[in-house]
């Protein structure tokens, strides 16, 4: 299924957290937009003079732009989500800072744009480089049972993140070229990770899993990390939502990942606080010491909630469920200031596994990472949420 091109035209105030806003105000996802690209001209959200870099959070970013341009057909973050793109695809189509050798799964997540760009232009450089993305998947170092390394320096581990990062730029290049056996590997990512990472008695997926059981981190029985980090079930969630698009309805890798979606909103619903419709940092700790709401996974629970019941992937009940997380976004994380600006507060900067220096994955790892105002990644994942909240108040009129 290939996107929606709703502005293919172009080529042929203070609102409250609770969401009470003047009748002719802009609606959120636009305003959101707006500041985003005040803040970051051309995406570039680093300091000046900072290295710029290929990479997912700006992949992340423009997912949420995509979305704003869908919605609103207006033109500015068309040439946003092109400007940016622009200042790394080269005229003969390779990609500036890009680095193969790296087998980097996070590299891949802005590939999504590079097909944006090409069903809207026709542009062959942007075809060119999304096939660079794809040729690393098609030799993409794998685990013993056929899983992606999430990176290179990261051999038999298969994170959440990933499938986000790489499985719905997979299937969306698989469905524009036609390649129709790719779709049994998406489902074979998809099915390792539900059958090796879920934990059968809270539904919910461990962050990490090392196929070899070699890691620090990981079990020496299961080779699982130790904790539910809410934004790997918010990125596993979303690469589900964001896949099932692609797929033909007679695949039986559709009714694979639709299960695995219906499992996971089951898990994460039972786990949303019921007093501030959010969800916490480490995700079934509710009231530990040192836990915390965190907004990005908010966010990302939402927009797959949404979504997921707008395309017909879930039951309609779970729209109370993204109505009461989407309020508590706005109560607890939307910071208007004087002028347009509009902020995004409470983002957990990074997490991981590994590394340098070594990330244990315990709890308090997860609990002492850095929380910040206005990271790109959180700011795309506001806009997927905002847009399908949009939508689904627009069609319920």
């Amino acid at each position: 299924m290939k996107r929606l091109f709703a502005g293919l035209a172009l080529f042929a105030g203070f609102w409250s957290a609770r969401g009470a806003c003047a009748a002719d105000a802009i609606p959120r996802s636009q305003r959101f937009a707006n500041a985003a690209i005040a803040r970051w001209p051309d995406g570039r959200f680093v300091p000046e003079g900072a290295p710029w870099a290929w990479n997912y959070e700006l992949g992340t970013l423009l997912e949420g732009m995509d979305a704003v341009w869908q919605r609103s057909s207006d033109q500015r973050y068309f040439n946003y989500i092109k400007d940016s793109m622009d200042k790394f695809v080269r005229p003969n189509g390779t990609i500036a800072t890009w680095m193969p050798e790296e087998d980097q799964l996070d590299h891949i997540l802005p590939g999504r744009q590079l097909l944006f760009l090409y069903h809207a232009t026709r542009d062959p450089r942007y075809a060119k480089a999304a096939a660079l993305l794809y040729e690393q998947l098609r030799r993409q170092p794998r685990n013993a049972l056929g899983g992606f390394w999430h990176k290179q320096r990261y051999p038999n581990q298969m994170w959440l993140d990933g499938l986000y990062m790489a499985e719905p730029f997979y299937a969306e290049y698989a469905a524009t070229f036609d390649h129709p056996d790719a779709f049994s590997d998406i489902t074979l990512q998809f099915r390792l990770v539900d059958e090796h990472m879920r934990d059968a008695k809270t539904g919910l997926l461990y962050h990490g899993w090392d196929e070899s059981k070699k890691e620090q981190w990981a079990n020496k029985r299961t080779g699982l990390s130790s904790q539910f980090w809410a934004r790997g079930m918010g990125w596993y969630m979303m690469a589900l939502v964001d896949t099932l698009g692609y797929y033909r309805t007679d695949d039986p890798g559709r009714k694979e990942l639709l299960a695995q979606l219906e499992r996971t909103a089951r898990a994460v619903t039972r786990y949303q606080d019921p007093e501030t419709g959010l969800w916490y940092q480490v995700i079934d700790r509710a009231g530990a010491p040192g836990n915390y709401f965190e907004s990005s996974a908010a966010c990302m629970f939402v927009y797959a909630l949404a979504k997921g019941v707008r395309m017909g992937y879930l039951p309609a009940r779970y729209r109370a469920n993204a109505e009461r997380g989407y309020r508590g976004i706005l109560n607890h994380f939307v910071r208007a200031s004087p002028g347009d600006d509009v902020s995004l507060t409470g983002t957990v900067k990074a997490a991981g596994l590994g590394g340098t220096p070594y990330r244990d994955g315990s709890y308090a790892y997860y609990l002492g990472e850095k929380v910040v105002t206005n990271d790109p990644k959180g700011v795309g994942a506001f806009l997927l949420a905002a847009t399908e909240m949009e939508t689904l108040g627009a069609r319920s009129r």
